[in-house]
């Protein structure tokens, strides 16, 4: 209530200053103005069908017409539009399906009964604004214009060719003033247009003045050229009767002019006459309402695409929700006063903008301008040459039709531009409403085809390639280096749905079945879905199919990228597939790999313990990672991924297990540092010794950060039992964490360099670590220059191996 009086206080006249500035809108008004008498001459008289009892309501078709944009006009002047000078008018794009709703009235309830056929026509027409005022209230009001921008804009287009094939068959109509159930695909159509000669020049010349005036606007584009165009015509054509000095009367019955009979001086509110409730009726009203969908549907798609067209035009920022409230209310007080919906037009508006009338005063002069209009009556329609109202039909049908087909030729897909021709097509031959239900099954159909033939995995690789962010004794990460050959990544990308699964268990088939299997056998097939936007049911269930097969070949899989609680988490918890035996789910690529190094780390210790009691194993994370101990014993000598895992241990492993050092040698940090380096060059226990005196042997409990990122470093540590954990934080707001286990080195490279503390490091589990700070570095360096040495390089070819493995797994994450 407030932001409307602030606006009527806008539209005060007594202000001098107002007064000038409606001086200045004149020009504006008598645009608006123009525009309105041509679009309601032209539109107006085609909103009820040309045939049948409604043959002579176009004069009522006009009144409703300016009656529906005053009422536009007042909402969106008075504050309902963010646009100052917002043109109102009717949605001209409707009249098709108006013809529908009359058409099917008509033959439900007979025409014996013409008074009830136009007050139930009448009550639908309502009917359509209400709805219509409801879905933009609604849309706006929820804050909700924006999904309307995620409907495929080709069918839209296909619907907008559709309307403009319908105004061009009506501009034939209308121009030969014939029935428009006189047009259609037959021969004696082909005869009526070609063949006979006066309803051949009808027809021919609007149609070349449309033609005419859209190769003068094509070369040249003042906003005036419209307007002055067509109050030339009907001057040029009463000069040329005057001047052959032609009967109107004879002109009128020979088609030249409109003959509006007995309807030709009636006033604007007649169309009220006929509405009486007493002969609405509601069965056949109630079975229009498929059609009535079909018509709110394609209006609810117009203002939430023009009014952001608008405002760049204009350079004005609007609230698209605001405007879409704006046209509820109008369309609402349309449909209560009886009358057709209304929107916000979108040329008219910037053409208004143009010559002045970017002002509320101007919106409102133009108002009064047109209920002026409206009051006058449809009288001066029967001095209007029919060729008038069809050249603006054919005019507004051919731009249409060159916006679907020809402007998008190049724009859309191939599959695109065969839907809007399809949904021209059907609306053509059929209707309107087939016509949008069949492009939204076209549109369906080529989404599945298109996206089935696109890829959804992204990329597969083996585990070697893709190794955890876990600091691990060089032996143990040779060990998983090559047993991790034995896990699959498959990392799937896009909506996982019945089109594109299929080529996604295919592929698992093929891994786990024939010649890749024999070659590769697998033992974790690792999912990652962090790039899949969504899984529908059919692709749930091909999961669960694919566990069974993964299950009858003793193959673990690992689901990653996504939560329980997240919508693929609940798409595949729907089917029962996560709590399934042998399914595992991780968060992110890195946890799944960290806990397949696990299970490998786990399974080949395990066996050590039967044969030899080798010492326990430390790892980080989850401590369930275990390959279930009958399959590796049971099977051993059977199952190649068994034999695998056992030779390569024997190779890497074994060497750290099974040696047994002089009893002067095992002491620690000596043996620490034998486990920690052994694989990059010889570490001699005697040439090591003299290290322990710089090494100081700290015992640190659990949860204790022992630097933060950007700390100044005060020496590396040597990881003799427990677990650390690093966080590094990113520029760019990515984040990795790394675990450090026994045997490795944590904070080398700023202790290396005297740089802060590129992460923050916590202990995870009690730790026992062997710190050596700078001062002690200095004084290895002096008094043990080549041991010194020695020891640098170690640490920095473990360095490099650690940071190689980290940057891969932050890489594998983009």
């Amino acid at each position: 209530m407030r932001n409307v009086k602030e606006k009527v206080r806008e539209l005060d006249v007594k202000n001098p200053k107002h007064i000038k500035t409606a001086a200045k809108a004149l020009p504006a008004v008598l645009l608006g103005c123009l525009l309105n008498i041509l679009d309601g001459v032209s539109y107006g008289m085609i909103i009820f069908p040309s045939s049948g009892i409604f043959s002579d309501l176009g004069p009522m078709g006009v009144s409703m017409f300016f009656v529906s944009t005053v009422v536009a006009q007042l909402v969106y002047t008075f504050g309902g539009s963010g646009f100052a000078g917002a043109n109102g008018s009717m949605m001209i794009e409707v009249v098709p399906f108006f013809h529908i709703l009359a058409t099917s009235i008509a033959a439900q309830i007979g025409e014996d009964k013409p008074k009830e056929i136009t007050a139930t026509t009448l009550v639908a027409y309502a009917l359509s604004s209400i709805l219509t005022g409801l879905s933009f209230f609604l849309l706006g009001f929820l804050k909700l214009g924006v999904i309307v921008g995620f409907f495929p804009r080709h069918i839209l287009v296909g619907c907008i060719g559709g309307v403009g094939a319908f105004l061009i068959i009506t501009g034939f109509a209308v121009s030969m003033r014939v029935d428009d159930d006189d047009l259609g695909a037959n021969l004696d159509t082909f005869r009526m247009i070609f063949m006979d000669g006066h309803k051949l020049t009808m027809w021919m010349i609007p149609m070349v003045l449309a033609v005419l005036l859209r190769t003068i606007t094509h070369k040249w584009h003042h906003q005036l050229i419209f307007p002055i165009y067509f109050i030339a015509i009907p001057i040029l054509f009463y000069v040329i009767i005057t001047a052959a000095r032609l009967n109107l009367g004879e002109l009128r019955s020979e088609g030249w002019l409109f003959d509006m009979g007995s309807s030709g001086q009636e006033s604007w509110y007649k169309f009220y006459s006929y509405l009486d409730w007493r002969a609405v009726q509601f069965a056949p009203l109630w079975s229009t309402l498929p059609t009535q969908f079909a018509l709110l549907f394609f209006n609810i798609l117009h203002p939430p695409l023009n009014v952001p067209a608008l405002a760049v035009s204009l350079n004005d920022d609007v609230d698209t929700n605001k405007e879409l409230v704006a046209h509820g209310y109008s369309n609402l007080l349309a449909g209560l006063v009886g009358t057709v919906p209304n929107y916000l037009v979108y040329v008219n508006t910037l053409l208004f903008y143009r010559v002045g009338g970017g002002n509320r005063i101007a919106g409102f002069l133009l108002a009064v301008a047109t209920a002026i209009l409206l009051l006058i009556g449809t009288g001066p329609i029967a001095f209007i040459p029919v060729m008038v109202v069809g050249a603006l039909i054919f005019v507004l049908g051919i731009d249409l039709v060159k916006e679907a087909l020809w402007d998008t030729r190049h724009r859309v897909s191939r599959t695109e531009y065969i839907t809007i021709v399809s949904i021209m097509a059907c609306m053509t031959v059929w209707d309107f409403v087939i016509g949008v239900l069949f492009g939204i099954i076209v549109s369906c159909f080529f989404f599945v085809v298109q996206n089935s033939q696109r890829r959804s995995i992204r990329a597969i690789h083996t585990g070697d390639t893709a190794m955890s962010a876990v600091r691990r004794p060089s032996l143990q990460r040779a060990y998983i280096r090559e047993v991790s050959k034995q896990t699959t990544i498959l990392r799937l990308q896009g909506f996982l749905f019945f089109g594109t699964i299929t080529y996604v268990e295919e592929t698992i088939r093929s891994l786990v079945e024939g010649p890749s299997w024999q070659h590769n056998p697998v033992q974790f097939l690792v999912l990652d879905l962090s790039l899949v936007a969504g899984v529908d049911m059919s692709s749930a269930e091909a999961f669960v199919r694919i566990q069974r097969v993964l299950s009858g070949k003793c193959v673990t899989l690992v689901f990653c990228g996504f939560t329980a609680d997240s919508p693929v988490g609940k798409a595949l918890e729907s089917v029962d597939v996560l709590g399934t035996p042998g399914v595992e789910l991780f968060n992110n690529i890195n946890d799944a790999m960290e806990w397949t190094e696990n299970a490998y780390l786990r399974a080949w210790f395990r066996q050590q313990k039967v044969e030899t009691s080798a010492n326990a194993l430390t790892v980080p994370g989850r401590q369930d990672a275990d390959i279930e101990y009958s399959r590796l014993v049971g099977s051993f000598v059977r199952s190649p991924r068994r034999s695998h895992l056992y030779d390569v241990g024997n190779r890497t492993i074994a060497n750290e297990v099974h040696h047994h050092p002089e009893p002067e040698h095992t002491a620690e940090p000596l043996n620490t540092l034998i486990k920690a380096f052994s694989s990059y060059g010889d570490v001699d226990p005697y040439e090591f010794r003299p290290i322990e005196k710089y090494l100081q042997r700290m015992s640190v409990p659990a949860n204790v950060v022992l630097w933060k990122q950007g700390d100044p470093s005060d020496g590396l540590y040597i990881i003799e039992s427990g677990v650390l954990r690093a966080t590094y934080e990113f520029a760019n707001s990515a984040r990795i964490e790394e675990s450090m286990v026994p045997g490795t080195v944590a904070g080398e490279l700023s202790a290396l360099s005297d740089s802060p503390r590129n992460a923050t490091v916590v202990v995870e589990h009690a730790a026992v670590l062997w710190k050596l700070d700078a001062d002690h570095m200095r004084r290895l360096q002096f008094e043990e220059p080549e041991l010194s040495r020695l020891f640098m390089i170690l640490i920095l070819k473990a360095a490099k191996t650690d940071y190689d493995i980290l940057l891969s797994s932050l890489a594998s994450r983009q």
